[in-house]
């Protein structure tokens, strides 16, 4: 197994610095924009979100025992690790017999679209992604968590893609945390966190360690159960970015300014060649004329020149429209601080509109 340089240390540490203060800025961004306007149930968005959650990854189910632990591969050739008594109940009790375990990973660009997680910080930078693991285990029902000084061992079969020994592990889900008041059942004034999706994908957070290469296999260890682990590391592309404005010339649903929590009826993705990941474009752009209506990147977050495809997703009238465009991000024309792409969207089967998800990960 490789081991790090306190360069290669250190330029790790300096990206998960600049990624937590991106990542503070979005979750207060994302915040207003739930707390500012009143999220509507749209039958459309439900249709959506209905067809990428059928054609996404799944759970997979398996059996360890307890005691002695067990060895699990998935479908995707992960190979998970229990060692003897690394399981224990949520008091801290030791755990025999027969134990389920549940896992989910989302490893490709279309799986990344499908079940809502794009791998972009929320700061608009991109990244390169190795893949996002969730492992659950349970026992007659209840949650397991593993031991103190235990872990579970992963081995992903996976290209080494930047040139690096190393790739941060981060922690985080789809929701972030805002306040709500109200009366308590003494009818006494309260005012209590609440979790809320948010259009822009993963909350993302430092996790404990780094995941290493050994060949071309990435080993990590899962240091928690029931919470996502990804393995994802910046791209820190150079040169000068812009801000994309996605126009929707036809087809576009109004509703997508209210909608939250992965149910948005219109959407915007954008695959960078040659870069496993996907980013997706989720701030709507406001009291915009029929034509100019649609979604935008971060501020100034697209770097200029780079070769990538759009996909552009609505579900309108209980039906679905789609565009797949193939561009290289253009700088901004003069006296203008973005650069507008606009989708000409038709008419796509479901079947069609999976077809074009899954072409998302043509390198």
């Amino acid at each position: 197994m490789k081991t790090f340089s306190l360069m290669t240390w250190g330029g790790l540490c300096i990206a998960a610095l600049t990624f937590v203060s991106c990542s503070k800025e979005a979750k207060l961004q994302s915040n207003n924009r739930i707390a500012a306007a009143a999220a509507e149930a749209d039958g459309d968005g439900a249709m959506l979100a209905k067809l990428l959650r059928a054609n996404g990854p799944q759970y997979e189910f398996f059996k360890v025992d307890g005691k002695q632990g067990g060895r699990i591969k998935t479908k995707q050739g992960s190979i998970y690790t229990f060692s003897p008594n690394s399981l224990v109940t949520q008091s801290g009790g030791p755990v025999s017999g027969s134990v389920d375990i549940v896992i989910k990973e989302i490893l490709t660009p279309s799986n990344m679209i499908f079940a809502s997680r794009p791998t972009a910080t929320n700061g608009g930078a991109q990244l390169t992604s190795y893949g996002e693991f969730f492992v659950r285990a349970t026992q007659a029902g209840q949650d397991l968590k593993l031991r103190a000084d235990s872990a579970v061992a992963v081995q992903v079969p996976v290209v080494k893609r930047p040139a690096q020994d190393g790739v941060p592990l981060w922690g985080g889900d789809t929701s972030v945390i805002i306040s709500t008041s109200g009366y308590n059942d003494s009818n006494q004034p309260v005012t209590i966190p609440v979790a809320a999706s948010g259009n822009q994908g993963v909350s993302w957070n430092p996790a404990p360690g780094f995941a290493l290469f050994n060949g071309t296999t990435l080993n990590f260890r899962l240091d928690s159960l029931m919470a996502w682990r990804n393995c994802d590391a910046l791209t820190n592309l150079p040169g000068p970015k812009t801000t994309i404005l996605g126009y929707f010339t036809n087809f576009y649903n109004p509703a997508t300014q209210t909608s939250y929590g992965g149910e948005e009826p219109s959407m915007l993705f954008f695959k960078p060649a040659g870069v496993n990941t996907v980013v997706k474009l989720y701030n709507v752009i406001l009291n915009a004329p029929v034509g100019r209506q649609g979604l935008l990147s971060y501020q100034n977050s697209v770097p200029i020149g780079q070769a990538g495809t759009f996909l552009a997703i609505t579900a309108l009238n209980g039906n679905f429209f789609a565009q797949k465009l193939p561009v290289n991000i253009p700088a901004p024309p003069g006296g203008q601080n973005y650069a507008a792409i606009s989708f000409n969207l038709a008419p796509v089967t479901p079947a069609a509109l999976v077809a074009l998800i899954q072409s998302m990960d043509t390198p």
